[in-house]
């Protein structure tokens, strides 16, 4: 136990055992904590893309990658070589702020973001010290004893000490859909892991069975590590990460030829090239959206934060704009228009009397099942009064959600017998005969039988009754195993008739959901009686029915045209509910999809935004984009805001980056035509950049306006790019104006000129984001007091630099006090004039 894990000369699943935990330096007791904690720190953390931290200080310097600021650092070193050493400092440092805000900001979030993931991260049970421990799966090592379960995701590659039952869906590895046995042994002749029966690989999933299993490999150590670059593909970008994206790339465009426009300008005037060089490259910071980054980072922690409040962890932060524009959310009713506590109300026999005979069998089913046990069978052993140690399990045909139904072989030393439980069409279809007043009584299933049962499993359904059948069939007693085949001639027993009361809270939750314009669709593996009467009992109008039997007969476009209109999805398979899923999408919907069970897995992962419980099985926790703590509605439907009000302050900053910014940058390149000096120096174009960006920070705070929470919202690039050249101009007017004033007006030397423009564009860019804010009256929205206290803050450090020493070193005189007032009158003309234009540009371009 005391050995250090040694690397393994053979593959580990033909050594003998013992030799093996010799070679590994392990035990089937498990390690101990101490060589647990050795272990993990000499082979890392048990993740396939472990990211590598780098260290703090190398993630601050990364922050000076941008090619702008190199760009303009070496240009401000080289005016210090030709004597302005005040220019480099001051350069320097403000560079020094902007970049160290960004950082501080970005990593906070981050920090947060990384927290609140680990809350929900997939944990594990293992054997240290020969007690069973619950730990993350990332803190696993070479050595550890594992313990898996159904449902459970095989945390490493590992060799069986112990297997009872075990299948494994290996699919992810090998393509191979059908569910994989598993036992211990040794294998001294297979060459190829993927077929060796005594191993489990991480990545695949534990469907049925229990087994101990010795961790051999971990991490990019493991069969999954090698190929997970081409096997675990990327994520796609969502449609918000495409919009920033192509923002970013349209600004830089831009930003590119004005800068280019600049230097062709001040070379044809013959200006210094060094400052007019320093001159474009401080323009193109002050164009270039370089807060955008960290403005989306800390405004996505933000909202991941407060839905972390509503009881919604986020794993994936851009998941959360994806929730603010679902249209479509799909979903299983049970534990979200119902309570999930399932009842077993009535074990009816064909007659439709209460039969003990019924009870007995479909708990011995129950009892003997080594599947992941669903709510149904944990109703069934509720009734412990009943004895089942007269029987022994020979095998069993696991359940899976083609054939709706598991079957256990029993004996119990005089009677050998099959007993099934599933979809009750499935079993009344696989039935020949019915016991007709006990097992003693056998009647033929004919045509007049199989319809007056029919009936009674209809009238059940109608009542809001989940409904099993049970059968059974007598054997050999040298029947050996249980086969799919075996599956037939059955005896019908009865019905299993469970009760799931609607949910009192998911009423007024899908009526918000509505009113916000989501529509709820259900697909459910439970009939459409059932349903309805779900629906009814909520006061939910049903548009449309669509069962698993009709969805095999479509092709995918009628598929999408068909789901368009139908709410409810019965009686399907995983499949199919994929197949909903992308059908969905292609009709342009965003859909989400919460699941919590091993089959809901890959509609997870279809989905824009997949969604879980806290209790859901491992495979289902690890596809999701996002985890309910509380499997409600209500705490989804509080997600849906979050994502929207998340996305509308990001909107606000790229509103202003393409407005009153872009116009004042705009303006800036324009008067360089005209004016014989710099229409303001690089260091004056950086600093007001800077008081900008600072300005700009309490966004991720702002308040939303409940009308813009009303209904999905998307990425929608030509709608930003309409507001660029509507309000853009707005701003250079008013620029252009203030140039005019100061040069006739007050006939403005360079340094005044300067002095007044930096105060007029400082005072214009910050203050029209309570205009742009809102779409409604600004009076009317109010604004997080952050916001309002950093905007007037930075305006009022913008009117005072002049009056100091500082503003001195930086080129600034004093203007005279006449000048406030001309600023006050026309700072005014211009928030008016953006409002009023605001208002008709909202009515001309926004339909919503």
């Amino acid at each position: 136990m005391a050995k250090t894990a040694a690397k393994t000369e053979s593959p580990f699943w033909k050594l003998p055992i013992a030799e093996f935990l010799e070679q590994l330096g392990a035990s089937p007791d498990g390690l101990t904590s101490a060589e647990a904690a050795l272990r993990l720190a000499r082979y890392g953390p048990n993740l396939i893309h472990g990211e590598r931290k780098k260290a703090l200080i190398l993630q601050f310097l990364t922050k000076f990658k941008n090619p702008l600021v190199i760009i303009l650092l070496v240009a401000s070193a080289l005016s210090a070589f030709t004597g302005d050493t005040t220019s480099f400092f001051i350069i320097g440092t403000i560079v020094l702020i902007s970049v160290t805000l960004d950082f501080v900001q970005e990593y906070r979030a981050g920090q947060a973001a990384d927290r609140l993931r680990q809350s929900v991260a997939v944990r594990g049970n293992v054997v240290r010290q020969g007690q069973t421990q619950e730990i993350p799966l990332s803190e696993l090592v070479p050595g550890d004893v594992s313990l898996l379960a159904s449902g459970d995701m095989v945390p490493g590659d590992g060799r069986l000490l112990e297997a009872k039952d075990l299948f494994v869906n290996q699919a992810l590895l090998t393509g191979e859909a059908f569910p994989v046995e598993k036992t211990a042994g040794e294998l001294p002749e297979e060459s190829d892991i993927l077929a060796a029966g005594n191993t489990v690989l991480m990545g695949t999933s534990v469907i049925s069975g229990s087994a101990r299993v010795l961790i051999c490999r971990t991490g990019q150590n493991t069969e999954l590590g090698k190929i997970a670059d081409s096997l675990l593909a990327k994520a796609p970008a969502t449609d918000f990460e495409q919009g920033t994206r192509r923002f970013g790339l349209l600004i830089m465009r831009m930003t590119i030829l004005m800068v280019l426009f600049v230097l062709l300008v001040n070379a044809y005037f013959h200006r210094p090239w060094l400052e007019s060089f320093l001159f474009a490259v401080a323009l193109a910071v002050g164009l270039t959206p370089e807060l955008l980054p960290m403005v989306v980072s800390v405004t996505l922690s933000r909202g991941a934060m407060r839905m972390a409040a509503s009881k919604v962890i986020v794993k994936r932060l851009a998941s959360i704009q994806n929730l603010g524009s679902m249209d479509v959310f799909c979903t299983d009713k049970t534990g979200t228009l119902t309570e999930a506590r399932i009842h077993l109300e009535r074990h009816l026999n064909p007659l439709g009397k209460e039969s003990q005979r019924v009870l007995e069998l479909a708990y011995y089913n129950s009892f003997f099942e080594t599947g992941l046990k669903s709510t149904m069978d944990d109703a069934i052993l509720e009734h412990t009064e009943i004895d089942a140690s007269v029987w022994k399990k020979i095998d069993e045909v696991q359940f899976d959600f083609e054939r709706r139904r598991i079957s256990v072989l029993l004996d119990n030393g005089a009677t050998r017998l099959l007993v099934v439980k599933g979809a009750p069409e499935d079993i009344l279809r696989l039935s020949i005969s019915y016991e007709a007043d006990g097992q003693a009584v056998l009647s033929p299933m004919d045509e007049a039988a199989r319809a007056s049962i029919n009936a009674q499993f209809e009238a059940l359904g109608n009542e809001g009754f989940r409904v099993l059948g049970i059968a059974s069939r007598q054997v050999g007693m040298d029947h050996p195993h249980a086969v799919v085949g075996d599956e037939a001639e059955l005896v019908f027993a009865g019905f299993a008739a469970f009760l799931d009361p609607p949910k009192q809270s998911a009423r007024a939750a899908l009526a918000g959901l509505a009113a916000d314009r989501v529509a709820v669709k259900i697909i459910t593996g439970d009939n459409e009686l059932v349903t309805k009467h779900i629906f009814g009992q909520l006061g939910l109008p049903v548009s449309g029915v669509l069962t698993g039997a009709e969805i095999q007969q479509l092709d995918d476009s009628a598929l999408a045209a068909r789901a368009e209109q139908v709410n409810l999805f019965c009686r399907v398979t995983p499949s199919q509910k994929n197949r909903i899923i992308l059908a969905l999408k292609r009709r342009g919907h965003v859909v989400g999809y919460l699941g919590d069970g091993i089959n809901d897995a890959p509609s997870i992962h279809s989905a824009d935004v997949g969604i879980s419980v806290d209790s859901a099985v491992d495979v289902a926790k690890a596809a999701a984009d996002m985890i309910l703590m509380e499997q409600d509605l209500g705490v989804l439907h509080a997600g849906v805001l979050e994502g929207r009000r998340t996305f509308g302050n990001i909107m606000k900053y790229i509103m202003m980056g393409t407005s009153s910014n872009f116009g004042n940058m705009f303006s800036m390149a324009g008067a360089s035509l005209f004016l014989p000096f710099l229409p303001m120096l690089p260091v004056q174009i950086l600093l007001n950049n800077l008081l900008y960006d600072i300005s700009e920070l309490p966004i991720p705070l702002d308040r939303v306006d409940d009308d813009y929470l009303s209904h999905p919202r998307h990425w929608d690039m030509k709608f930003i790019r309409n507001f660029m050249l509507v309000i853009g101009p707005v701003s250079s007017i008013f620029d252009f104006l203030t140039f005019y004033i100061m040069l006739a007006v007050f006939h403005a030397g360079e340094a005044l000129f300067h002095t007044g423009w930096f105060i007029e564009s400082m005072a214009t860019q910050v203050l029209v984001i309570f205009i742009i804010r809102t779409r409604k009256n600004p009076f009317k929205s109010r604004p997080n007091p952050w916001l309002i206290a950093c905007s007037l803050s930075v305006v009022g450090v913008a009117a005072a630099l002049p009056f100091t020493p500082i503003g001195k070193k930086l080129g600034f005189v004093a203007p005279p006090a006449f000048f406030f007032l001309v600023l006050t009158v026309m700072l005014l003309a211009y928030l008016l004039a953006v409002e009023g234009i605001k208002r008709w540009f909202f009515r001309r371009f926004a339909a919503e």
